[in-house]
């Protein structure tokens, strides 16, 4: 196998170790209350900061741009300082490492909101959608979403400026960039993706329109923060909390357009990965690479082989793993070495504390016997 999965790389004004990506991931451990990101969330990136990039898991941007129960934010002074925490201690550890700017849009509950209405592109629910509440009572779990109400023209300005403060205050908490969660049927996905967008102004019915709120948004933050401190996460074929479009692949090739005008450092692909999901045709690959002359990330169902075949295809440049990192902090080692990967306890995975978030070992302190 060549070396060049495990090789420096340069990304915009940053030296990279490798071109290995630790993506997003939920994990809801943030202190109560506030939303704060805590010692122990510092310690979980820290560990593997041996990765190329890591991209915090989702953040909220203001109180009501929250989809689950005890998910940080980066809204408060207190958020700040929690993530001020993480950063350098994965700094310390030699990473670079992005936050991951996030409103939910109509994937919420009014519980988790302050009472309030989520806001979304229209007045459409997330049919079959369900998130995590906490609202003080003796039994958190797991509710419908309900109905959002069409965002106005003051709403989107609103939720502009919030999301470039969001990424002025990411810089002053140390990450060395931002992400907009454009993904995952969240607010950014609720305008873009042609099922969600009821709209008739101009904001929705054409596909520039369609893209408009996206173009806003990522102005906004190339305006805050410069463009070699911004990427973008998309899913053009997920159809994750109920949102569908009807041409996906004519659609994100012109938000790829988009976003290359922008001059981002990177766009980052989240591919369909659930167990029988189809492959993304290489075409559709190939036409992303065409119309997005930045750094390209993949991630989904990726190991190392298939890693390595994307980069040397010319498709990816970065690659990103996502449940492998939970169990294993020291992942590209492990993957260059050709050692096991041990498997994560989904029992664990959202919520709780230390347990199933920084007992995993390295495959050096699990010593001889097969890693957990």
């Amino acid at each position: 196998m060549s070396l060049s999965l495990f090789q420096p790389v340069t990304m915009a004004n940053f030296e990279l170790k490798n071109r290995i990506v630790m993506p997003p991931m939920t994990r809801s451990r943030a202190s109560q209350p506030g939303d704060v990101a805590n010692e122990m969330m510092a310690t979980y990136y820290a560990q593997r900061a041996s990765a190329g990039l890591i991209i915090s898991e989702g953040t909220q941007i203001s109180a009501t741009a929250k989809g689950y129960a005890w998910t940080p934010g980066i809204y408060t002074e207190a958020q700040i300082a929690g993530w001020r925490k993480v950063t350098n201690a994965v700094h310390q550890a030699g990473g670079v490492m992005f936050a991951q700017l996030w409103h939910v849009g109509r994937v919420t509950h009014p519980d988790n909101i302050g009472g309030e209405q989520p806001i979304s592109s229209s007045a459409v629910a997330a049919k079959g959608v369900k998130v995590f509440i906490d609202n003080g009572s003796a039994e958190p779990g797991f509710v419908d979403v309900t109905e959002p109400r069409a965002m106005t023209h003051d709403d989107i300005n609103d939720v502009i400026v919030e999301f470039k403060q969001a990424a002025l205050n990411a810089i002053r908490a140390g990450f060395d960039g931002v992400e907009l969660h454009g993904a995952n049927g969240y607010l950014i996905n609720q305008f873009i993706d042609s099922q969600a967008n009821h709209r008739n102004d101009e904001y929705g019915g054409s596909l520039d329109n369609r893209l408009r709120f996206l173009d806003r948004v990522v102005g906004a933050l190339v305006e805050a923060v410069g463009a070699e401190r911004v990427g973008v996460r998309l899913a053009p074929l997920t159809t994750l909390n109920g949102t569908v479009d009807d041409d996906p692949e004519t659609t994100y090739v012109a938000a790829a357009e988009l976003l290359n005008r922008h001059c981002i450092a990177y766009l980052h692909i989240a591919e369909v990965d659930w167990d029988d999901a189809p492959d993304t045709p290489k075409s559709f690959k190939q036409a992303l690479r065409k119309a997005f002359k930045g750094t390209l990330i993949y991630a989904g169902r990726y190991q190392a082989d298939s890693a390595q075949a994307a980069i040397d295809e010319g498709l990816a440049d970065l690659v990103g793993f996502g449940r492998p990192f939970v169990a294993n902090p020291d992942l590209p080692a492990r993957m260059e070495h050709g050692l096991p990967l041990a498997q994560h306890d989904p029992n664990t995975l959202f919520g709780g504390a230390e347990q199933g978030l920084i007992d995993y070992p390295t495959y050096e302190m699990a010593g001889s016997e097969a890693p957990r």
